[in-house]
């Protein structure tokens, strides 16, 4: 059960007794047609009853939840699902704090509120066969009156949507921001010889950085693909820091902000990918820096123990409880208009799954923003 000192029940937590619930999925599946039409569905459907709890499915529910259609009655959507949320409170799917933030969860609650039909994006991470899955669905809900008052709940998933457009943007966009500044800088280079070693460093960086926005999406499309290789060896940590910070003193949003190393002892070896450490390390600096303000620092530590190598990244910062509650969903942003929402998403993906760390963060307006990344040991 979630341990917090707040109120963070977001819906109603009441649920009929399990027998209730098999009473009312006998009556529904014995009115004619009822039963077909929700098979009819393209994707997962449910009849939920004002409790938000399933009592009809159609096999493509049963077939997602990997149970037969019986067992799903007296279920949640996001119990349905596997979502990673809905065991952490005795009440269930629907009264977590994490739940305030679910598109699922607001659809069905508008639409018992409204009497209409409503429609919303749902961004849930789920766990299947052991492992955390991330994905995007668009879900209706309608009310819908047969003696008593339920809501049909309809499912698709749109994460492969949500995916070519995240790499649309990347390449569509951003690469075509970087060619369009070296375009500019070679057309201005006759005229401007006598700063021949600026427009050099300038022309460099943007290289480097479109080199940079390439590997990271086909990294990313790699690694969910689930055939990212990993190649383990022997790396020095004060010197990746020291790339790192370089690199980053050289972006945007780094003017007027200062990235600092903390004092570490000896010079630590430890054994990893360096190329993914270096892109996980390099997003939490990028994103401390997004959150700094003109003056502030962002500083990074590294401690090695028994259990691991540790890697923190600090920023004076503190995060909203709605930014925190979506922050390693792969279409979460917190940059409307221009983000893509894979930053920490992807931290999350190269650290858990694939350099076999773990990654954690707390945020306080005493201690500011700290995002930490664990390696195990060799």
């Amino acid at each position: 059960m979630e341990k917090t000192g707040v109120n963070t029940e977001f819906a109603p937590a009441e649920r009929l007794p399990a027998e209730q619930a098999t009473e009312s999925y006998r009556r529904l599946v014995a009115i004619p047609l009822l039963a077909p039409l929700l098979e009819s569905f393209p994707g997962p459907a449910l009849v939920l009853n004002a409790h938000r709890q399933a009592v009809l499915a159609n096999r493509r529910s049963a077939g997602l939840a990997g149970r037969a259609v019986e067992e799903l009655i007296g279920m949640r959507p996001g119990e349905i699902l596997g979502c990673i949320h809905a065991s952490m409170r005795d009440a269930g799917c629907g009264t977590t704090r994490f739940c305030r933030y679910c598109g699922a969860g607001r659809a069905i609650l508008a639409s018992q509120a409204a009497l209409g039909q409503v429609v919303e994006e749902c961004r849930i991470t789920v766990r299947r066969a052991g492992a955390e899955q991330a994905l995007d669905l668009r879900v209706w809900a309608t009310p819908i009156e047969m003696g008593e008052s339920y809501t049909v709940f309809a499912i698709q998933d749109i994460s492969d949507e949500k995916r070519r457009a995240v790499l649309e943007r990347m390449f569509f966009h951003d690469i075509l921001n970087l060619v369009s500044g070296l375009s500019g800088l070679v057309e201005a280079w006759p005229e401007l010889k006598d700063q021949e070693d600026e427009i050099l460093a300038t022309t460099q960086e943007l290289v480097r950085e479109l080199v940079e926005q390439i590997q990271a999406g086909r990294a990313l499309a790699a690694a969910e693909r689930g055939d990212l290789e990993v190649q383990i060896r022997p790396l020095g940590v004060r010197a990746l820091l020291e790339r790192l910070r370089e690199r980053h003193c050289f972006d945007g949003i780094a003017q007027g902000r200062r990235i600092a190393i903390a004092p570490m002892d000896g010079e630590p070896v430890i054994r990893s990918d360096e190329m993914l450490l270096a892109r996980v390390l390099s997003n939490l600096i990028k994103n401390a820096l997004e959150a700094s303000q003109l003056g502030e620092t962002v500083t990074i530590r590294f401690e090695s123990d028994a259990c691991g190598a540790t890697f923190a990244v600090h920023n004076p910062g503190v995060i909203s409880d709605e930014v925190r509650c979506q922050l390693f969903q792969r279409s979460f942003s917190t940059k409307p208009g221009r983000g893509r929402g894979i930053g920490l998403y992807s931290v999350k993906l190269l650290t858990e799954r694939y350099l076999g760390g773990s990654i954690a963060f707390r945020s306080s307006p005493e201690e500011g923003t700290v995002f930490t990344v664990t390696i195990p040991p060799a």
